[in-house]
């Protein structure tokens, strides 16, 4: 499929290159693995994304980075597999559902369940496809033929094996907590699902009289609606100042309920009063106190955050309408004696916002300690790596410190529950298929538990249900475990925890040797992308303007391991650019290669030779062959180490800088066909005209596109089509099928790298002066380098510094030699620019650059100027009625700008200085 030069648009377009190779890697089926028992494989899983909509840049910086891993793996020769996925998103999905429902006028309440699962189910299958689509275009390398959704019928297989299997050691079971109630989802949420959020609320001082005497005992609340759910007041044992009322009661504000005065070591004698309100069913700490002390438990709160029958005369009002009420009532009654501000952290339901309900309620949950230990050893005995290392103290701290797992919700969509209900002996059936009657006393009249499973239930099976689990299947056997898990370090316990849990639990083996945690992407400044601050940007969008290979390039740059990555528009746009430098210096190396075939008639000697004889070999191309092995090792052994966003700078600054703007600028003047300056080392003289660059500008090119593929997939499979068809050998069909590039070391010449190095330095240094003087681009200027053990090396690249640099005359004398200005003459003559470098001086005669009278007398006013203004800030910064006045910011940008009027003034002088 490769093209001609003349068909080889001049300008790189994304779009016609991307669809077109994409669609060539899947009719060729190039991204499903074959099993070889004699090869280790490379398996990633896809952290699933949420079945809710579009990828964001979270979900392509995912993408990239594996697919960076996978197309790697893949070049080295693993059996590689990539498997793609969709997850359920529970509570998310349901949501979007039923809004979409109440702009039609219906709840699903109205539909009934059955139905609402049909419209459930309608809406995934349309934004599923849409989402697979999207991950195409990002250019994912995946299986898609073993692509799974949470809800397929394999892993629901898994969901509820591993439910039975559970709930049969004891480890799952149902029972009163308090879990955290989200009114406007209508569902419990796990810990995890609790964003917490820091708040200036206010903390209500209330007396409860004693009943049948006199005297009063005053708690403090920050939420005083719940008083009418208090069942007891309790103070420390230790506190002297309560000792007296203990064993009393007292009245129940607003209800009148009379509730007893008792000691518990849980009360904390320093917040408020020391005394406080025990509410059972709506606190944690309060729901222990009452089953120590035996205290009733009473809920206030219908689910949807109203108050109910237990709320007497408050029942029906909004929770946060009672509050207010009910200070209003206690005001009047001359109970609320005090209110004073404070902060506190109060929770929020993660995905809508609202401020979640403690709320003691019967769930079910799963004994989490037990599976806890295993998944900590794994860690701790190096099974499995965490990357980087400082998450491992993370990990372990919130394993070790773990409270058990709140998994039902009270939603429709997601994973039933597999657990009936009795009606006649109340005896609960659990088992993976559906029953048709009681196991226990064989009546049919059984009930299905109405709730699903959390979403995170079915995500921690991931790794092995989407291989078969529970079934022995040669994907499991042969993909499990798997080698890398790589997600965003905020799911590092939502997920990846759990993943291991479940996975020593279910099958005995770790679920991934390696986890690889990314950061955040956010914008230019380190904010966190959101669409009301407006910084959002999208990665589709971003495609569009840019090109897939850009985006991927622009979003691992620059990252490592769990740091947050800056993205703006300018990265995009530098990445944008670097892809078309790479298009254009293909375009010319094709085009010498068409040039050289068309004036060899066919002559197959005309295809350039993938083997180079280094002993031949000019200097120019000693170096840049040993500058690009010397690359080859390092991204090898950074790719080992999972430095992707260091691997793919070093590649771009090496075809940047050393290969286009260095070694392909030198080529160009051999292939010219004029006179080469150039010698081999051990040749004496003679120019070397024979000697054309090509073979090695092919080879260097060959090898850094397959070096450059798994970061930038397109633009390299574009190239290396069209110049596979000019080099000898037999070549892969695909790039990504080609072996990825390893290190000769014999080509590694330090003494080439050396002596180049030299020559650069001698080019940037006369650039940068021309630049000082404001010399103009076209002007040429006279040069003189001189050097001692190096002199040899900078006399094959003459003609190099003098096209680079536009120097004309250049001389090279050795360092013992007379230089310019030495002598006798006219002043004019002696003034000279020296620059000194390791390995050579550069002098460069000043009256070549610039009109020195002029020069002289242009320096003079500006320093007249310069020390003018000077005077006038010291006569400020002394005058004390500034001084007095004046803002301490405005003073400090007085002295700042004297400072840098300063330095501004000796640097003109130093430059005068040289003019003499």
């Amino acid at each position: 499929m490769g093209e001609k030069l003349s068909e080889i648009p001049k300008a790189y377009d994304p779009q016609k290159v991307e669809t077109k190779w994409y669609q060539f890697w899947l009719e060729k089926d190039y991204f499903i693995p074959k099993i070889d028992p004699k090869k280790k494989p490379f398996v990633i899983i896809m952290p699933p994304p949420n079945v809710t909509g579009e990828l964001h840049l979270g979900h392509a910086l995912t993408a990239t980075l594996e697919d960076i891993m996978i197309r790697w793996h893949r070049m080295k020769g693993n059996p590689t597999l990539w498997l793609p996925g969709i997850d359920h998103a529970g509570i998310a999905a349901q949501v979007v559902v039923e809004q979409a429902l109440v702009e039609e006028g219906v709840t699903r309440r109205d539909l009934g369940r059955e139905k609402f699962l049909e419209r459930m189910w309608q809406w995934m299958k349309e934004y599923g496809g849409m989402i697979a689509e999207q991950h195409k275009r990002l250019g994912t390398s995946c299986d898609w033929s073993r692509e799974r959704f949470t809800m397929d019928e394999g892993p629901s297989k898994a969901v509820r094996t591993t439910f039975v299997r559970l709930y049969e050691k004891g480890l799952i079971y149902r029972g009163e907590r308090i879990i955290n109630w989200c009114p406007r989802c209508s569902t419990a949420l796990s810990d995890l699902e609790v964003e917490h959020v820091e708040e200036t609320g206010h903390l209500y001082y209330v007396n409860y009289r004693f009943a049948g005497e006199d005297g009063f005992i005053t708690v403090a609340t920050t939420r005083p609606e719940t008083i009418l759910g208090d069942t007891a007041v309790a103070v420390n044992p230790q506190d002297n100042r309560y000792k007296e009322m203990v064993g009393k009661r007292a009245i129940l504000p607003a209800i009148g309920r009379l509730i007893p005065i008792i000691a518990d070591s849980a009360v904390d004698p320093s917040f408020g009063t020391g005394a406080v309100k025990v509410t059972p069913a709506h606190d944690p700490v309060d729901f222990e106190i009452g089953q120590r002390h035996n205290l009733p438990s009473v809920n206030i709160l219908n689910p949807d955050g109203t108050m109910n029958e237990n709320a007497g005369p408050y029942a029906g009002l909004d929770r946060f309408a009672c509050r207010e009420r009910i200070l209003t009532d206690l005001e009047k009654e001359g109970l609320l004696i005090k209110v004073e501000p404070h902060h506190h952290s109060v929770g929020h339901c993660c995905r809508c916002n609202t401020v979640i309900e403690p709320w003691a309620s019967k769930q079910w949950f799963i004994k989490i300690a037990p599976l806890a230990i295993p998944a900590i050893d794994a860690v701790v005995d190096g099974r499995i790596r965490i990357i980087p290392e400082r998450f491992i103290k993370v990990y372990l701290n919130w394993l070790e410190n773990i409270r058990d797992w709140c998994i039902s919700r009270q939603l429709w969509w997601g994973h039933r529950i597999p657990v009936w209900y009795c009606g006649d002996c109340d005896k609960l059936t659990v088992t993976i298929d559906d029953p048709q009657s009681c196991a226990h006393c064989g009546s049919p009249n059984i009930l299905q538990d109405p709730d699903v499973l959390d979403t995170w239930f079915s995500s921690a099976l991931w790794p092995h249900s989407t291989l078969g689990w529970p079934e022995e299947t040669e994907d499991l056997k042969y993909f499990y475990p798997t080698s890398v898990m790589e997600t965003g370090y905020d799911i590092l316990f939502f997920w990846v925890a759990r993943m291991i849990m479940m996975g020593l639990e279910n099958t005995g083996e770790v679920p991934f040797k390696t986890v690889y945690l990314h950061g955040l992407v956010r914008d230019e400044k380190g904010e966190k992308m959101s669409k009301v601050k407006g910084n959002v940007l999208n990665p589709l969008d971003a495609i569009e303007s840019y090109g897939t290979d850009a985006l991927r390039f622009a979003l691992s740059t620059g990252t490592s391991p769990g740091n947050d990555i800056r993205l703006s528009k300018g990265k995009l746009e530098a990445a944008r650019n670097f892809a078309n430098k790479l298009w254009n210096a293909a375009r010319f190396i094709l085009g010498n290669m068409e040039e050289g075939a068309r004036r060899a008639e066919g002559d197959e000697g005309s295809r350039e030779s993938k083997k180079i004889e280094r002993a031949t070999l000019p200097l120019e191309d000693r170096w840049i062959l040993s500058r690009l092995n010397r690359l080859v090792a390092s991204v090898e052994s950074l790719m080992e180490d999972f430095q992707f966003g260091e691997a793919q700078r070093q590649i771009h600054d090496f075809l940047w800088g050393e290969f286009c703007d260095w070694y392909i600028e030198m080529a160009k003047l051999r292939l010219k066909g004029g006179e080469r300056s150039g010698e081999s080392e051990k040749g004496g003289g003679g120019g070397r005209e024979s000697e054309k660059p090509m073979p090695v500008l092919a080879h260097v090119l060959e090898t850094s596109l397959r070096l450059l593929h798994p970061f930038m997939p397109f633009i390299t499979e574009e190239i290396w089509q069209s110049l596979k068809g000019h080099l000898d050998g037999e070549m892969a069909e695909s790039i990504m099928l080609s072996p990825y590039p390893t290190a000769d070391e014999g080509f590694i010449d330090a003494k080439a790298e050396k002596q180049m190095a030299v020559v650069v330095e001698i080019v940037r240094a006369i650039r940068n002066t021309r630049a000082e003087f404001r010399v103009e681009p076209a002007r040429w200027i006279e040069a003189w380098v001189a050097a001692a053990e190096t002199k040899p090396a900078i006399e094959t690249q003459s003609q190099a510094i003098e096209t680079l640099a536009r120097v004309r005359p250049l001389t090279i004398i050795s360092t013992e030699d007379a230089r310019p200005g030495a002598g006798g003459g006219r002043e004019s003559e002696k003034k000279a620019k020296t620059v000194v470098l390791e390995g050579a001086e550069v002098i460069l005669p000043m009256a070549g650059m610039v009109d020195l009278e002029a020069e002289r007398a242009r320096l003079e006013k500006e320093i007249a100027g310069n020390q003018a203004e000077i005077a006038r800030i010291e006569a400020r910064l002394k005058d004390e009625k500034f001084l007095s006045k004046a803002p301490p910011s405005v003073v400090q940008r007085e002295r700042e700008r004297l400072a840098t009027q300063r330095d501004r003034l000796m640097r003109l002088s130093e430059r005068l200085s040289e003019l003499g």
